[in-house]
């Protein structure tokens, strides 16, 4: 089979489309035959040399396909050969092939084709297992989503407003603002020009920036608020006062799906089964993909990435 290999860590010119060996169930685990994987912020900080791979993840970068089962391992009872699915993986989804846990697997939801069922396995267990999972988001409570016009934001804005949440974005233009508010987003924030603690207080932050936004993130969060920070971009390291998080009942935490047992992922995968695909089916959760590349061209689709002008996912086709 093909995959995209790192010839070693830096720009998108390091990725090569190569020959490697197939892979081979393990007990518990299927083989896919990968119609098309979706980009992640996580791939371009593995392509840089910034994201330690788990123990045991696939060194080739990809963190969820959709496809076809082509092989079944030991122990493995629901799945069959030919069952079109996507999956949520800890790496390995830019190929041709990839082996996956059976309880990481996930039916097609109605009404969505094949290949665009690659961009749902990573944002919405991303989202559901952060918002609802960890920070509780209740009906009726404001959230904020920073990075709103991306993937994790778009999903984010829209599950949250399925569940009765009002939610405030950050967004970097104007078109990126007009998109969040087609998605459900209520208010909409320029990071750029604008305070997003001014318009607070917020009952539940999902950051996906980190570093500087630490400190106002806490400040704006309302009594009994959550900060869940899923993201990096901006560095690693905050300052915090204390007496907020006191004084407010205030919890903070730090989440990464990438690096939880394949148990725990199951239990999320299930979720997302029985909870987010009747939203995407009923229409509450729409896809959004931005642009559809083909995965031996994987090196120009993190450059569309990086230049950030992007709404939504980024498709790579394997085909």
């Amino acid at each position: 089979m093909k995959a995209v290999t790192i010839k070693e860590p830096g720009g998108p010119e390091v990725l090569e489309w190569t020959e490697v060996d197939d892979p081979s169930p393990a007990p518990g685990e299927v083989v896919v035959d990968v119609v098309a994987s979706a980009l992640n912020r996580a791939d371009v900080m593995q392509r840089m040399g910034l994201y330690p791979l788990p123990p045991g993840a696939s060194p080739y970068l990809g963190l969820e396909v959709s496809g076809r089962i082509s092989a079944v391992g030991q122990g493995v009872r629901r799945w069959q050969v030919g069952d079109e699915v996507c999956a949520l993986l800890t790496g390995g989804g830019y190929a041709q092939k990839v082996a996956v846990p059976a309880g990481q697997l996930l039916t097609i939801p109605e009404g969505i084709s094949l290949d665009e069922a690659a961009t749902l396995p990573e944002a919405t267990a991303t989202v559901w297992s952060n918002l609802v999972m960890t920070a509780h988001l209740k009906a009726g409570e404001t959230l904020l989503v920073h990075g709103g016009a991306g993937g994790i934001g778009t999903t984010a804005i829209q599950i949250a407003k399925a569940l009765g949440a009002r939610v405030v974005t950050t967004v970097g233009t104007p078109g990126k603002a007009a998109r969040a508010r087609e998605l459900g987003a209520d208010v909409t924030i320029d990071y750029r020009t604008q305070d997003f603690a001014e318009h607070g207080p917020y009952d539940v932050i999902l950051d996906v920036v980190g570093g500087r936004y630490l400190e106002p993130n806490v400040r704006s969060l309302a009594a009994d608020g959550r900060l869940v920070v899923i993201g990096l971009q901006n560095g690693l390291e905050g300052s915090l006062n204390l007496a907020e998080l006191v004084f407010k009942r205030i919890s903070v935490h730090g989440t990464t799906l990438r690096t939880r047992s394949a148990e725990q992922k199951a239990a999320i995968v299930a979720e997302v089964r029985e909870k987010v695909w009747p939203m995407i089916e009923s229409g509450a959760v729409r896809l959004v993909i931005d642009q559809r590349v083909p995965m031996a061209e994987a090196a120009e689709a993190h450059r569309l990435m990086e230049a950030g002008g992007h709404v939504g996912k980024i498709l790579l086709l394997a085909g």
